[in-house]
């Protein structure tokens, strides 16, 4: 029999570690009592009920909404400030511009988020836009802090590609612009990827920095979780997370099979 080593003792107890208390959750998700902590036998009538809330039902529509948004607006901005970063020469309003980027990395949320909500405020009273803060405030929010990690995740590709093909483009005749679009981007179309990825998982996590920008016409779902938590936890909860926990496997196992296949595919040509 083989002996377990202790990197794989460490590996197994670093996977109960994060995924037993997913596995609680989900098993509890079928639980028939109305106390969470307290079995009262199967039952699947929270999920029924989890369909009937119409609440909850909005506040999921409105947070993919917002991250769908809030992701593809963070990979333009990122992206342009990834290509300054890594392609303009060093100066001071580089290297400015680099920290303004990389600042909400480093910086606590609720200070984002106070800011963010004063800065609508006062544009409210200058311009009189934004008139109340809903949806477009909270995705101008996330839209500001998602486009650093974008920013990180593509300069990082950025660097380490061959400069020699963007130039062959352009002796050819490409315009830079031209050249950008079917040279760079296809070669750092992984990163442009994984940069939405992020962005779109941040922005519908986030509570925070929501609840400073939203008002009441733009309720999350982190938020309507956050307040039936201080109430008492519902089991709707647990169910709700359960389906958000089959959601993002599902789609992290597609993405795997897809680009398995397309390695596979690669490595035959």
């Amino acid at each position: 029999m083989k002996k377990l080593s202790f990197s794989n003792i460490m590996l197994w107890l670093g996977l109960i570690f994060l995924y037993a208390p997913m596995f609680i959750l989900i098993f509890y998700s079928f639980n028939g009592s109305k106390l969470v902590t307290v079995w009262g036998g199967f039952s699947t009538k929270w999920y029924s009920e989890l369909f009937e809330d119409q609440q909850i039902l909005d506040a999921v529509w409105t947070s993919l909404q917002i991250a769908f948004y809030s992701a593809s607006m963070a990979v333009i901005i990122g992206t342009m400030a990834a290509f300054v970063m890594t392609r303009f020469r060093r100066s001071w309003g580089k290297i400015t511009l680099s920290n303004m980027i990389t600042a909400p990395l480093v910086m606590p949320e609720v200070i984002t988020g106070l800011s963010l909500m004063l800065l609508f405020v006062h544009m409210a009273d200058l311009i009189g836009w934004p008139t109340q803060r809903g949806m477009l405030t909270v995705w101008l929010a996330h839209s500001t802090f998602c486009a650093a990690y974008v920013a990180v995740v593509v300069s990082s590709r950025l660097r380490d590609l061959d400069l020699s093909i963007e130039e062959a483009a352009m002796d050819l005749g490409a315009t830079p612009f031209k050249t950008f679009m079917q040279i760079t981007v296809p070669m750092i179309a992984p990163a442009l990827s994984a940069g939405w990825l992020l962005s779109f998982s941040l922005s519908l996590d986030d509570l925070v920095i929501a609840s400073f920008a939203s008002g009441p016409g733009a309720t999350t779902l982190p938020m309507i979780v956050f307040s039936s938590v201080r109430l008492g936890v519902s089991p709707k909860i647990n169910a709700l997370a359960t389906l958000i926990i089959l959601s993002v496997s599902l789609i992290a196992f597609l993405l795997w099979f897809f680009a398995r296949r397309a390695e596979k595919k690669a490595n035959m040509q």
